[in-house]
C-alpha cells in the first residue's frame, strides 16, 4: 500500500511583534528591510492584536482536511515556521511515498504559487526526500470553492455594490503570459454569477512596498469612484485569500473600512473561509484528483 499524504503550503506570518524584522527578511529573500518598512509593518500587526492568526487557521484547515480525507495532511510555510523544509523533513521521516501539494491560494501565478512549489522541490532535493510530489496547480474555478465563497457572501446580500479583491502582484508578471490576472477575475465572475449579482466590480489590494507598478485597479481607486457615484453600501469580498491574516484584518477591516467611511461609504466584508466545511470539501476534491486509488 502506498503511503500517501497531502501538503498544504501557505505564506506564513509572525505571531509576535518581536519577530517582524526577521519575518521580513524571509519575505524579502534576505535583502535588508528599510527601518521605516519594519516599523510600518509592526504598526499594522499591532493594530490587529500583535500577531497573525494565519498559523492557527492553517493548522485548523489541515486538521479538518485530514479528518475528511483519512490521509495525513501536513502544512509548511514559505516565510515563517514551520518552514517548508522543516515539514518536508517530517514527511521524509514518516515514510510518505506519494505527496499531493496544494498551495492555499486558489489562483496560480509563477511569481507566487510557482515559488512555493520551487521551495518544496528544493527541500525535496536537499533532504533526499523520496516521495513523488504531485502538484495541484490551480483551483480557481473549482465548483466547491465558488460555493464556499458564495456561502460566506450570501448573508451580506443584497448590497448596492460588491467589490471582489485579490492580492496584487507586480505588473511584470503579465509579460510572461502569467494566468494570475485572468484566474483572479474568473473566480470573481463565477462567485458573482452564483450570487446572481448585477452590480459588482474587481480590484487588487495589498500592493507591495516597492516603486514598480503593481496590478490594478486599486481598492482605493474603486472607493473614490463609488463615492463619486454616491454608492453608500459596499460589500468587499476577497476571493484571493482563504484565511484571516493581516491583508484581511488590517488592509480590509481597518485601512479600507476607514477610507470608505471617510467617503460616506459603509464597507462590509464576508467572513473568511478559514476551515468552513464548504472550503474543506473544496480542498478535499482538489486532493482526491491527485491521490492514488487504494
Amino acid at each position: 500500500m502506498t503511503r500517501q499524504a497531502v501538503l498544504l503550503l501557505a505564506h506564513g506570518a509572525p505571531e509576535r511583534l518581536e519577530d517582524i524584522a526577521e519575518y521580513l527578511q524571509y519575505v524579502r529573500g534576505g535583502r535588508p528591510t528599510p527601518p521605516e518598512i519594519v516599523e510600518e509593518v509592526r504598526q499594522r500587526y499591532a493594530a490587529i492584536g500583535g500577531s497573525s492568526p494565519m498559523l492557527a487557521r492553517t493548522r485548523d484547515q489541515a486538521r479538518a482536511l485530514q479528518e475528511l480525507l483519512g490521509v495525513p495532511v501536513y502544512f509548511g510555510m514559505r516565510n515563517w515556521r514551520p518552514f517548508i523544509k522543516e515539514t518536508m523533513a517530517r514527511i521524509q521521516a514518516d515514510g510518505v511515498q506519494h505527496l499531493v501539494a496544494i498551495c492555499l491560494a486558489p489562483q496560480y501565478s509563477k511569481a507566487s504559487v510557482g515559488f512555493y512549489f520551487r521551495r518544496t522541490q528544493e527541500a525535496k532535493q536537499e533532504l533526499g526526500v523520496q516521495a513523488e510530489i504531485v502538484w495541484a496547480k490551480s483551483f480557481h474555478d473549482a465548483p466547491l470553492l465558488i460555493e464556499a465563497f458564495y456561502e460566506r457572501l450570501a448573508p451580506l446580500l443584497p448590497a448596492e455594490r460588491v467589490l471582489f479583491t485579490a492580492h496584487s502582484l507586480p505588473e511584470r508578471v503579465l509579460e510572461r503570459a502569467d494566468p494570475y490576472d485572468a484566474e483572479a477575475r474568473a473566480t470573481a465572475a463565477a462567485v458573482a454569477a452564483r450570487a446572481g449579482l448585477s452590480a459588482w466590480d474587481f480590484a487588487y489590494q495589498s500592493q507591495g512596498f516597492t516603486d514598480e507598478k503593481w496590478l490594478g485597479p486599486s481598492v482605493e481607486s474603486r472607493l473614490d469612484q463609488y463615492a463619486a457615484e454616491a454608492v453608500r453600501d459596499l460589500v468587499l469580498a476577497p476571493i484571493g485569500f482563504v484565511s484571516d491574516h493581516v491583508e484581511i484584518l488590517y488592509d480590509v477591516d481597518i485601512l479600507f473600512r476607514t477610507y470608505a467611511r471617510d467617503r460616506g461609504i459603509r464597507l462590509r466584508r464576508p467572513e473568511s473561509l478559514n476551515d468552513s466545511p464548504a472550503f474543506i470539501a473544496a480542498l478535499a476534491a482538489v486532493a482526491k484528483q491527485k491521490l492514488c486509488a487504494e
